[in-house]
């Protein structure tokens, strides 16, 4: 069942959970994150950054919508971190159900001005947009970030959605993309969060969630994040296990040696879907 991001969150805010958004680029992650999805009965959104979309190219799209089209839980196809309208354009063209215009680098003005011209091309075509203010940090990863992370001021927060109409909004409370390095314990100012989503008219998004402290991402999963984005951890798994797999049975193809691979992929995915308080959360969509 494909959803827009609005339809999917509006169900996750009223009901204090957080929906799993999973980075893929290539067909077995992409198997791997709706069945993890599917066998937990857990809403999923499947999302692509820029590089991992000119990856796969835009014919293996025609694959990835029918599969959320036919999948048994509520599922979004999502652009992650867009940086520019013709981005947006590709996306929706693939069908994309749903566009992040990431203008988070410029000033106030210049993010505001990008975010609104999105949202105006994306409302007529039903097509929700997610916008950013403040900065993620940027350890590794396709996703980009910033070298140093801006805290978004609750007070921006209601004049940006009042100046854009951004469908949801990205807030930066101190996590970074990608695997943090050995002994960097990063703390999530969840005292910013909870400001913030005291005044916010929209949902709120947490980026780079992969490698942060268990107990806290479970805390903004239901003090305000609606979505969080998870890709570092279950494609670590993933390929961790697929090169254990590789070295043992020297394969130099099989489809035997992907399973061990998914499943590790699914194990990390339905511990973060824990977290959320997503499982079981499908059938409210029905």
């Amino acid at each position: 069942m494909l959803l827009t991001m609005k339809e999917m969150l509006a169900v996750a805010r009223d009901q204090k959970f957080s929906v799993g958004a999973f980075n893929i680029c290539d067909s077995l992650l992409m198997k791997t994150v709706i069945e993890a999805a599917e066998e937990n009965n857990s809403p999923v959104i499947v999302e692509l950054a820029p590089p991992e979309f000119d990856y796969v190219g835009e014919e293996f799209f025609q694959y990835v919508v029918e599969r959320l089209e036919k999948s048994s839980v509520p599922a979004v196809l999502h652009l992650d971190h867009g940086r520019t309208l013709e981005q947006v354009k590709k996306a929706i063209r693939c069908g994309f159900t749903s566009v992040m215009i990431d203008g988070s680098l410029l000033d106030y003005e210049g993010n505001a001005a990008l975010t609104k011209e999105v949202v105006d091309y994306c409302h007529p075509l039903g097509i929700s947009v997610e916008a950013e203010i403040g900065t993620i940090g940027s350890l590794d990863g396709p996703e980009g970030g910033a070298d140093e992370i801006i805290y978004t001021k609750p007070e921006d927060v209601m004049k940006f959605i009042q100046d854009t109409g951004a469908d949801s909004l990205a807030i930066a409370i101190g996590t970074a993309h990608g695997i943090y390095p050995v002994g960097k314990v990063p703390e999530l100012r969840l005292d910013i969060l909870k400001k913030i989503n005291a005044i916010t008219p929209v949902p709120l998004v947490l980026h780079g969630g992969s490698s942060n402290n268990d107990e806290e991402i479970h805390e903004a999963a239901i003090s305000g994040i609606s979505k969080v984005n998870i890709a570092s951890d279950y494609r670590k798994a993933f390929f961790e296990q697929l090169t254990k797999t590789l070295d043992e049975t020297h394969a130099f193809w099989s489809g035997d040696v992907y399973p061990e691979a998914i499943a590790a992929g699914k194990e990390v995915i339905q511990h973060k879907m824990k977290l959320f308080e997503s499982i079981g959360k499908a059938d409210l969509y029905k």
